[in-house]
């Protein structure tokens, strides 16, 4: 099974799982306060239609003008403070609840809106979270060269070392600002952030709803809009670096998969002997002709040739090339080339003498023995035997 799929099975699972040790923790801790307040409302309740002499449906009545009253407490939600504040939360995918459209108009709108709004917010998130990140690296970078460290290189460690120490002031600022304007606890404020700028937006603590605060307190309003945004693009940068780089992991399998597919696309087509020529003269290591002798077909030839540029792409023919770029191959088709053709000294080891006097760099491309790139693939075992592959050009 390919480790993409392994990957993605695993992930299935463990979320699964995390759901279910997540559901049993809130179901301890939670069950039986919900039984206790609804006893408590219950009583209250009974005590409210008794002693105002209400019958139930008054009383639903009641209860249902008093929720659709709630909202207006901050002021009007839909002149453009408001509507600005309900925008945010659209298109950051909050949700708070705390407003939302009435006709159908609106509710038409807000359906495209978010449907445009949200994948654009998304990625300038982030954008500006990678742009964070890169200044991040780049200050750090030359914090270190100012105490003369000796390592000056920023390290995934120290970035995310640093991201988390942003994304905690951040929350404890937000915490301190809304604990002081709304006269929330500390930790209420600390949650309400946490859960606005996760985009839960649980909408149990909503900012800038008492007092007419949309219409009459427009620096709190601002301050609320801005931190919401800030807080929103550090924790953009912070996912950036986290989360996203273990997401690209299957993309890059991906990637390693499809180079492995283009050494061995053709092995068991292009089992004969192949006429590859090249021109001394080219200022390319490409073959100028690579043709099928033992009975392969003229697209295997051609699917050959293909596998043949795109090795060529990594190492030249030459031995000592080969040498200096073995570590590159070994990333990137780790599976193809062999621990034994690692180190090419051995092939070395095995000449006799240069072909051409002009060699005199230790380059070990007239040698008559097969170099470690003739082992790559099985396909390409029989490019290296042809004479005129040592009429090579001397510089490469």
């Amino acid at each position: 099974m390919k480790r993409q799929n392994v990957r993605t099975l695993a992930l299935i699972i463990c979320t699964f799982t995390y759901l279910i040790v997540g559901a049993a923790i809130f179901d301890a801790l939670e069950s039986e306060e919900e039984t206790r307040q609804k006893k408590d409302l219950s009583l209250r309740k009974g005590k409210l239609l008794l002693n105002f002499n209400l019958s139930s449906a008054d009383f639903e009545q009641l209860e249902k003008v008093v929720l659709e009253l709630k909202p207006h407490k901050a002021g009007f939600q839909w002149r453009f403070t408001g509507s600005f504040y309900f925008a945010i939360t659209v298109i950051t995918t909050i949700g708070y609840g705390h407003a939302a459209p009435s006709t159908h108009e609106g509710k038409w709108f807000c359906m495209l809106y978010a449907l445009l709004g949200i994948p654009l917010t998304l990625v300038m998130f982030q954008s500006v979270g990678e742009r964070i990140n890169t200044c991040v690296r780049y200050l750090l970078h030359r914090l270190k060269k100012c105490l003369g460290m000796r390592r000056t290189e920023v390290s995934m460690v120290n970035m995310v070392i640093i991201g988390c120490i942003s994304c905690m002031s951040t929350l404890c600022l937000g915490a301190l600002a809304f604990s002081h304007f709304e006269g929330w606890s500390f930790f209420h404020a600390y949650y309400y952030c946490f859960i606005t700028l996760t985009t839960i937006g649980f909408g149990d603590y909503v900012a800038l709803q008492n007092d007419q605060a949309l219409q009459n307190k427009l620096d709190y309003v601002a301050f609320s809009f801005i931190y919401i945004l800030t807080g929103l693009a550090v924790i953009g940068a912070f996912l950036n670096l986290a989360v996203l780089r273990f997401m690209t992991m299957n993309a890059e399998d991906e990637k390693r998969d499809a180079e492995q597919r283009a050494l061995l696309s053709h092995n068991g087509q292009a089992g004969g002997r192949f006429h590859c020529s090249v021109d001394p003269s080219s200022a390319a290591s490409t073959p100028s002709g690579c043709g099928a002798v033992g009975g392969s077909s003229g697209a295997a030839s051609r699917g050959l040739r293909n596998v043949y540029n795109e090795v060529l792409q990594f190492q030249s023919m030459c031995s000592c090339l080969w040498y200096k770029s073995r570590e590159k191959l070994q990333y990137s088709i780790p599976m193809i080339i062999p621990r034994d053709l690692s180190s090419s000294d051995t092939y070395m080891e095995q000449g006799e003498a240069f072909s051409n006097p002009l060699h005199s760099n230790g380059c070990m491309c007239g040698l008559q023995h097969h170099s470690g790139i003739s082992s790559v693939s099985t396909g390409l075992h029989s490019i290296m035997t042809d004479r005129r592959l040592n009429k090579r050009r001397s510089s490469i």
